[in-house]
């Protein structure tokens, strides 16, 4: 557990020590965040000393840590732990409390009433490549949010990678698109080796561009700014190959699938929200 010392010189907290924590984190710290101005709460002791020994945070057991030391407050839980991690928090956070949640599925008003005092809380959905400081994220406030919280979330998530703003309404659509969206980029990459090693390519060579193929593309993507279909369009040549191929992804209807998926996804996400 952290000294008294440590925790004055806190403005950042989260509860939650996990993978996404352990990215926003890292994204942080490389953005220039001072490691002793970041407090995380996390009840494995493991967990904790690894946080310790690569980033140089600071570390504690107790929740309440957090919300008596920190102006910021990042809940980086799952959704299932919103109610046994806020309640015990009722009266700890106050109106000069920033809390930020990545949880799937909470709204900013069910986190507001947990709280004895108005809490400014903006809901955020971050995804798993932000590990790799290119994820993608979308924010949304709640009643009390100012616009400096706002600017000062996506200056934060910035990090880790891109940030939007959008309406609290769209967060489970943002859910279902990029929070789970790197699944099923996984899944298509490890579909397109298969098919890869069915034809006889070697596996690692096979995976490997897949993997790369899939990288590459994002890459053109971004950098040209063209829409999907024309830069499609730009390889596929009457009679050739790629169109071949296009004509059994449409028989298999590919894109209502992939956009069946989201809609699941983002279904899911409201059930949490319940």
């Amino acid at each position: 557990m952290a000294g008294t010392s440590a925790l004055i010189d806190t403005s950042i907290g989260f509860i939650g020590g996990g993978n996404m924590a352990e990215a926003i984190i890292k994204g942080m710290v490389s953005g220039g965040t001072a490691a002793k101005s970041i407090l995380v709460a996390e009840p494995l002791d493991s967990r904790r000393q690894q946080l310790v020994s690569v980033y140089g945070v600071g570390t504690t057991a107790d929740n309440q840590d957090i919300a008596r030391s920190c102006r910021t407050v990042i809940l980086a839980i799952k959704p299932q732990q919103a109610v046994s991690v806020c309640a015990p928090l009722k009266d700890d956070m106050t109106g000069k409390h920033l809390l930020v949640s990545i949880m799937a599925g909470v709204s900013c008003s069910t986190l507001e009433g947990f709280f004895s005092d108005p809490v400014r809380v903006v809901r955020v959905m971050p995804n798993t490549p932000a590990i790799v400081l290119c994820g993608a994220a979308a924010i949304a406030g709640g009643k009390s949010a100012t616009q400096e919280d706002m600017a000062e979330v996506e200056a934060i998530f910035s990090m880790v990678g891109k940030c939007y703003q959008v309406e609290e309404k769209l967060m489970d659509a943002v859910t279902g698109l990029s929070g789970s969206g790197p699944a099923y980029v996984l899944t298509f990459i490890e579909a397109l080796a298969d098919g890869g090693v069915k034809n006889g390519l070697p596996r690692e060579i096979s995976l490997n561009l897949a993997m790369q193929t899939v990288l590459g593309t994002a890459r053109l993507l971004a950098e040209t700014g063209e829409h999907p279909g024309s830069l499609r369009d730009k390889v596929t040549s009457p009679g050739g190959t790629t169109i071949a191929g296009l004509h059994s992804l449409e028989e298999g209807s590919f894109r209502a699938t992939v956009m069946n998926a989201v809609e699941a996804a983002t279904a899911r996400s409201r059930e949490l929200g319940k």
